[in-house]
């Protein structure tokens, strides 16, 4: 036999040993590509999630106190640094906008209820809240709201003559008639708030941006004091 002959074909580069063992590599590295591109998709998901939790979180509305506005199980993303402040000697410096009239809020009730309260913010620090005749009045003036159902009314509740002290706001639930809100437990620490309501997400007929009413400029002129305004929401 011819030194050719002692030459085994399976060593040959072009032989068909190599082709035959080709695919488990070529295979292996489609497997490990596919695993990585796996890994890198959830990682920049769980990333996504993390930083959308920085800006926002769901709440989803229990109960019938934001009626007609506000649906009891409607899903609702709310802004957690809407009101983010800045402290400086006493003084608080929003980068975006205090807490304002109309706005619809999430909060820490202090009525020591576990569950956050969703409603709507009437009055602002410094300013007298009243009722009567069906309506509420601040600072005198009577409070424009076409946005509700039912007339306000306060009976012999423990709130129904306040001055909003400084960095507190005064809330209302848009359904007067079925409402626990600042008549019950007075006006809400600034620093109770969770969050503004932003957008309704659920059901599909309710997708859209949750209002902010407006009222008059000249409501809340006159204050009789100077101050700088500083998870499903249960609504009973």
């Amino acid at each position: 036999m011819t030194a050719d002959g002692d030459l085994n074909p399976a060593l040959s580069p072009e032989g068909p040993g190599l082709a035959e063992s080709s695919p488990p590599a070529v295979e292996k590295s489609q497997t490990s590509r596919a695993v990585r591109e796996i890994v890198e998709t959830l990682l920049l998901a769980a990333l996504i999630f993390f930083l959308v939790r920085l800006v926002v979180l769901n709440f989803r509305v229990d109960g019938e106190s934001m009626l007609q506005n506000l649906d009891n199980g409607e899903m609702l993303l709310v802004n957690r640094n809407a009101y983010q402040f800045v402290d400086i000697n006493g003084v608080r410096y929003y980068p975006f906008d205090p807490p304002e009239r109309g706005d619809v809020i999430v909060f820490n009730p202090p009525n020591g209820s576990d569950k956050p309260y969703i409603k709507r913010i009437i009055g602002l620090p410094g300013e007298e809240i009243t009722f009567g005749n069906g309506h509420v009045y601040v600072n005198g003036q009577e409070l424009e709201e076409d946005y509700i159902q039912y007339r306000t009314n306060c009976g012999r509740r423990d709130h129904c003559n306040v001055v909003v002290p400084p960095d507190h706001v005064f809330v209302l639930g848009d359904h007067r008639t079925n409402s626990s809100d600042s008549r019950v437990f007075g006006p809400v620490p600034v620093e109770n708030i969770i969050g503004k309501a932003w957008l309704a997400y659920w059901p599909v007929q309710d997708i859209g941006f949750v209002p902010h009413e407006d009222y008059p400029a000249d409501i809340g002129e006159g204050s009789m004091a100077t101050a700088t305004p500083a998870q499903p929401p249960a609504s009973p």
